[in-house]
C-alpha cells in the first residue's frame, strides 16, 4: 500500500507523524536493556532491543498485537544461558528472534564443542552505529537503525554482523539487512534462522499459514510426523491440551521461488481481522522455512522460520552434509522484509498463493 502524502503545512516536528524513540528499560528483570521504539506513522509500531541482538520484541498494527511475548518478557543478555536449554530462560520471544550465527538448533556436541539451543546471538549486545530519524520537510522518509555485533573469542571464531533495520514513514514494512564477516583466520560453521513469533490476536482460530509449496517435511519426532498428515496442519486451531508444557510440532516448508532471482513469501493470514503478516525473503539465502506450532493454553504461538539448515542439531546437519560455513575473510548477506498486509486484494492474493502451490 502506498503511504498517503503528508500535508507538510500542518506540523513542524517530525515526531508528530513518526520516528524513533530511544530509551533504557527501567523496571523488572529487563532493567538496563536499551531499546529503540519505532513508529512508522502508518499504523505499525515495533521495538528493537539493542542489547538483545537488535532483535524485535513488541510489534503492533494499530491496536492489534502481531507478536507473541513470553511470560518473563525482556531480560538482559548473559553468557550464562549459552549452554543446554538455558536460552529458553531468557527468551523474550517477540516478532523476531535471530538464531545463530554458528548454530541454530537443538543442544548437541559437534566436533568437540558443546552447543546450546539456538546459538549466542540473542544474548549478544549491539554497538549502535547510527539512528536516522525521518525529516519529511526535507523529503527524507527513512527510519533507519544500524548496529554491529561481535561474536567469538581469542584464537577464534571471530565473526561480526552489521544489521540495518529500515522502515519508511507512512509504510508498514520492516526491511532488514544482515551482513556477516568472518574476521578471523579460520573457517567456521555458519547457521542463521529467523525465529518470527506470531501471536494473538493476529493468530487466532482459523488463521492460515500460506506458503507457495507442495513439499512439507515433518520433523522426525512422532508428534510432528502425525500432526502434519492433516490437511489443516497449516491452520491455527483452538488451544490444544497436547501442546501444554513443552508440547510442539515442527515441519520444514520448502517455498517455491516467485521470481527469477529467488524471492518468495510466507505469510500468516487472519481473514476475520483482514490482517496478515508476510515474510519476504530469498530462497537462495534461506533454503527452507520452519513451521513451529505451539498451541498451548495462553502460550499460543506459531513461528515462521526461514533458515539455512535444520533445527535438529549441528552435528546432524554436519552428518547430512547441509551444514553451511564461512571461510576466513568471507562475507555473507541476508535481506528480508516483514510486511503488515491489510488491503483486501493483497490478502486474497496471499491466500491464492497458498492454494496454487
Amino acid at each position: 500500500m502506498t503511504p498517503s502524502p503528508l500535508d507538510l503545512t500542518k506540523f513542524i516536528h517530525p515526531a508528530q507523524v513518526g520516528g524513533i524513540e530511544s530509551y533504557t528499560i527501567d523496571e523488572g528483570e529487563g532493567r538496563g536493556v536499551r531499546a529503540l521504539l519505532v513508529n512508522t506513522g502508518g499504523g505499525l509500531r515495533y521495538r528493537v532491543l539493542v542489547d538483545r541482538g537488535m532483535d524485535i520484541d513488541q510489534a503492533f498494527f494499530n491496536e492489534k498485537s502481531l507478536a507473541f511475548l513470553s511470560h518473563k518478557g525482556v531480560t538482559p543478555p548473559t553468557r550464562a544461558l549459552d549452554t543446554g536449554l538455558g536460552w529458553l530462560k531468557g527468551w523474550p520471544a517477540g516478532l523476531l528472534t535471530s538464531c545463530g550465527p554458528m548454530n541454530i538448533a537443538s543442544p548437541c556436541n559437534d566436533a568437540g564443542e558443546e552447543l546450546g539451543l539456538h546459538g549466542t546471538h540473542s544474548h549478544t549486545a549491539a554497538s549502535i552505529e547510527s539512528v536516522i530519524q525521518p525529516d519529511p520537510h526535507a523529503g527524507e522518509t527513512a527510519l533507519r537503525m544500524v548496529g554491529r555485533l561481535r561474536y567469538g573469542k581469542m584464537f577464534g571464531p571471530n565473526l561480526t554482523m552489521k544489521r540495518t533495520i529500515t522502515s519508511q514513514l507512512g509504510s508498514n514494512v520492516i526491511s532488514i539487512e544482515d551482513h556477516f564477516h568472518n574476521a578471523g583466520n579460520t573457517e567456521l560453521p555458519h547457521a542463521w534462522l529467523l525465529h518470527i513469533n506470531l501471536g494473538y490476536p493476529l493468530v487466532d482460530e482459523g488463521a492460515k499459514i500460506v506458503c507457495p509449496t507442495d513439499r512439507i517435511e515433518a520433523r522426525s519426532d512422532p508428534k510432528s510426523q502425525a500432526y502434519f498428515t492433516s490437511k489443516d496442519a497449516l491452520t491455527a486451531p483452538a488451544p490444544l491440551d497436547g501442546h501444554s508444557g513443552s508440547g510442539e510440532v515442527v515441519a520444514y516448508l520448502f517455498p517455491k521461488a516467485l521470481t527469477s532471482d529467488g524471492q518468495t513469501t510466507v505469510a500468516l493470514v487472519n481473514e476475520k481481522l483482514g490482517l496478515a503478516l508476510a515474510v519476504h525473503y530469498n530462497t537462495r539465502e534461506f533454503g527452507r522455512c520452519g513451521s513451529w506450532q505451539h498451541w498451548g493454553l495462553r502460550e499460543y504461538v506459531t513461528g515462521i522460520e526461514p533458515m539455512n539448515g535444520t533445527v535438529e542439531g549441528r552435528d546432524k546437519d554436519r552428518a547430512r552434509g547441509v551444514l553451511d560455513s564461512l571461510k576466513a575473510g568471507e562475507r555473507r548477506e541476508y535481506r528480508y522484509q516483514l510486511e503488515v498486509v491489510t488491503e483486501p486484494d493483497q490478502i486474497k492474493s496471499l491466500l491464492r498463493m497458498g492454494d496454487r502451490a
